[in-house]
Protein backbone atom coordinates (compact mmCIF):
# COMPACT_ATOMS: atom_id res chain seq x y z
CA UNK A 1 0.00 0.00 0.00
CA UNK A 2 1.18 3.52 -0.80
CA UNK A 3 0.38 6.70 1.08
CA UNK A 4 0.99 10.26 -0.08
CA UNK A 5 0.99 13.14 2.39
CA UNK A 6 1.06 16.72 1.14
CA UNK A 7 1.99 19.87 3.00
CA UNK A 8 2.76 23.50 2.28
CA UNK A 9 -0.47 24.95 0.99
CA UNK A 10 -1.91 28.20 2.26
CA UNK A 11 -2.94 31.74 1.48
CA UNK A 12 -0.61 34.07 -0.37
CA UNK A 13 -0.90 37.35 -2.22
CA UNK A 14 -0.52 37.54 -5.96
CA UNK A 15 3.16 37.59 -6.90
CA UNK A 16 4.13 35.56 -3.86
CA UNK A 17 5.58 32.09 -3.53
CA UNK A 18 4.70 28.78 -1.93
CA UNK A 19 6.43 25.43 -1.77
CA UNK A 20 4.43 22.23 -1.70
CA UNK A 21 5.88 18.97 -0.43
CA UNK A 22 4.65 15.41 -0.82
CA UNK A 23 6.09 12.42 0.99
CA UNK A 24 5.36 8.94 -0.29
CA UNK A 25 5.53 5.92 1.98
CA UNK A 26 4.91 2.23 1.56
CA UNK A 27 5.93 0.07 -1.36
CA UNK A 28 7.65 2.56 -3.69
CA UNK A 29 9.16 1.16 -6.86
CA UNK A 30 12.35 2.55 -8.38
CA UNK A 31 10.56 3.30 -11.64
CA UNK A 32 7.70 5.72 -11.23
CA UNK A 33 6.35 9.16 -12.04
CA UNK A 34 5.38 11.66 -9.40
CA UNK A 35 3.44 14.80 -10.06
CA UNK A 36 1.12 17.54 -8.96
CA UNK A 37 -2.41 18.08 -10.19
CA UNK A 38 -4.86 20.81 -9.25
CA UNK A 39 -8.58 21.27 -9.26
CA UNK A 40 -10.27 24.63 -9.07
CA UNK A 41 -13.97 24.98 -8.17
CA UNK A 42 -16.16 23.98 -11.09
CA UNK A 43 -13.21 22.80 -13.16
CA UNK A 44 -11.67 19.46 -14.01
CA UNK A 45 -8.54 18.23 -12.33
CA UNK A 46 -5.51 19.12 -14.45
CA UNK A 47 -1.85 18.23 -14.52
CA UNK A 48 0.41 20.96 -13.17
CA UNK A 49 3.79 19.24 -13.38
CA UNK A 50 5.31 15.77 -13.31
CA UNK A 51 8.75 14.27 -12.87
CA UNK A 52 10.04 10.80 -13.60
CA UNK A 53 12.49 8.87 -11.44
CA UNK A 54 15.06 9.95 -14.07
CA UNK A 55 14.22 13.62 -13.39
CA UNK A 56 12.48 14.20 -16.69
CA UNK A 57 9.93 16.97 -16.12
CA UNK A 58 6.73 18.11 -17.75
CA UNK A 59 4.77 21.30 -17.06
CA UNK A 60 1.40 22.71 -17.92
CA UNK A 61 1.77 25.68 -20.23
CA UNK A 62 0.06 27.93 -17.69
CA UNK A 63 2.79 27.37 -15.08
CA UNK A 64 5.85 27.05 -17.31
CA UNK A 65 8.60 29.35 -16.07
CA UNK A 66 6.89 30.02 -12.73
CA UNK A 67 6.71 26.56 -11.11
CA UNK A 68 9.51 24.06 -10.59
CA UNK A 69 9.03 20.41 -9.72
CA UNK A 70 11.81 18.41 -8.09
CA UNK A 71 12.37 15.20 -6.17
CA UNK A 72 14.26 14.50 -2.99
CA UNK A 73 17.42 12.41 -3.04
CA UNK A 74 15.66 9.32 -1.75
CA UNK A 75 13.18 9.57 -4.59
CA UNK A 76 10.09 9.28 -2.44
CA UNK A 77 9.51 13.00 -1.95
CA UNK A 78 8.36 15.49 -4.54
CA UNK A 79 8.30 19.27 -4.28
CA UNK A 80 6.57 22.02 -6.20
CA UNK A 81 8.11 25.47 -5.93
CA UNK A 82 5.52 27.98 -7.02
CA UNK A 83 6.66 31.53 -7.78
CA UNK A 84 4.88 34.55 -9.21
CA UNK A 85 1.57 33.12 -8.10
CA UNK A 86 -1.61 34.38 -9.72
CA UNK A 87 -5.22 34.31 -8.50
CA UNK A 88 -5.97 31.75 -11.22
CA UNK A 89 -3.55 29.35 -9.50
CA UNK A 90 -6.07 29.05 -6.66
CA UNK A 91 -7.06 25.39 -6.37
CA UNK A 92 -6.69 22.24 -4.36
CA UNK A 93 -3.34 20.71 -5.27
CA UNK A 94 -3.01 16.93 -5.27
CA UNK A 95 0.13 14.85 -5.20
CA UNK A 96 0.13 11.90 -7.57
CA UNK A 97 2.28 8.80 -7.88
CA UNK A 98 2.05 6.46 -10.84
CA UNK A 99 3.60 3.01 -10.58
CA UNK A 100 1.48 0.28 -12.13
CA UNK A 101 -1.51 2.24 -10.88
CA UNK A 102 -2.21 5.72 -9.62
CA UNK A 103 -2.13 6.92 -6.05
CA UNK A 104 -3.38 10.28 -4.77
CA UNK A 105 -2.79 12.42 -1.76
CA UNK A 106 -5.59 14.07 0.17
CA UNK A 107 -4.96 17.49 -1.37
CA UNK A 108 -3.79 20.82 -0.03
CA UNK A 109 -5.51 24.16 -0.60
CA UNK A 110 -3.64 26.97 -2.32
CA UNK A 111 -5.36 30.35 -2.35
CA UNK A 112 -3.87 33.34 -4.14
CA UNK A 113 -5.47 36.69 -3.36
CA UNK A 114 -5.40 39.58 -5.79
Amino acid sequence: QVQLVESGGGLVQAGGSLRLSCAASGSIFSLNVMGWYRQAPGKQRELVASITNGARTKYAESVQGRFTISRGNAGNTVYLQMNSLKPEDTAIYYCNLFQVKEYWGQGTQVTVSS
